[in-house]
């Protein structure tokens, strides 16, 4: 049985991809929490501040609570005072979206951007979300820095991204990950063509000190129109090189500076089955 802790955190994952609220019958039932349980999880997140009732009897949304402490836990680390003129010169040469993600764990996420589309299509997803791995720029650039099997592993336990809720071309199997895994380490960065969203592409470089694991991955993203492979292929330079300025930077970031990569051993509780089709 889920205890009271986990399915709170439920809630808030939940009410996060729903900004603009959900009814308590509609939390019970697609997180399957029995009602009454549910209605006691909202009422103490909204005594301590992180959920609101917009109206008597009516949905639940977060209030700033939550944002506002990743906030100050990304002012006080540093990144985003380190990456943002690297990220804004990028975006300025590029035209396109640039972010930064992080590794923690066996998690990427993406935590600043900067936009460097000026008018027409604009491709602008919200920060903080984790990055599907096996359909994902961002995610192909941290996988090719590890083992291919450790790589792999993770993929597995996170499970592949399917071409119906991502792109047409998200790899469905270990066989195509891994020629992608192994073309983005020959290049030292990746790139995707509508495998995380139709019509768009995108391309990352790892951020990676010598000698130690990748801390996070520096991205690009846009319309097919625009980012195309060619583009893509001219920008690759020029984007790792960003990446090891980065990596030189991380060091003063005193979350990058502690990152430890991730073993097969810290996982070794939760196995997973590889199958090469």
């Amino acid at each position: 049985m889920s205890s009271s802790l986990e399915r709170s955190f439920q809630v808030l994952e939940y009410l996060a991809a729903r900004p603009q609220g959900q009814s308590l019958s509609a939390l019970s039932d697609e997180l399957r929490i029995p009602r009454g349980a549910c209605h006691r999880l909202l009422t103490d997140l909204v005594q301590f501040g992180y959920v609101r009732q917009m109206r008597e009897h009516g949905e639940y949304a977060l209030t700033t609570k939550l944002a506002a402490l990743g906030l100050n836990y990304l002012s006080g680390s540093g990144i985003v005072d380190i990456a943002q003129p690297l990220m804004d010169r990028m975006a300025e040469r590029s035209g396109e979206l640039v972010r930064l993600a992080i590794v923690d764990g066996e998690r990427l996420t993406f935590v600043a951007k900067a936009q460097g589309a000026k008018s027409g299509l604009r491709y602008d997803p919200d920060t903080g979300t984790d990055v599907r791995l096996s359909c994902s720029a961002a995610g192909h650039a941290w996988l090719s820095t590890l083992a291919e099997n450790e790589a792999l592993e993770i993929v597995v336990r996170q499970g592949f991204g399917s071409p119906v809720e991502f792109g047409p071309n998200a790899p469905t199997s270990v066989k195509q990950l891994v020629k992608l895994l192994q073309d983005a380490r020959r290049r030292g960065f990746s790139m995707i063509v509508e495998m995380f969203a139709p019509g768009m592409t995108a391309m990352a470089a790892p951020i990676q000190r010598a000698g130690e694991p990748a801390v996070g991955v520096i991205t690009i993203a846009g319309p097919l129109i625009r980012l195309t492979e060619a583009r893509m292929l001219q920008l690759g330079p020029a984007l790792k090189e960003v990446a090891a300025e980065l990596a030189l930077a991380s060091a003063a970031s005193p979350i990058l500076a502690r990152r430890t990569p991730v073993t097969l051993a810290d996982t070794a509780t939760a196995p997973a089955r590889i199958s090469r089709r």
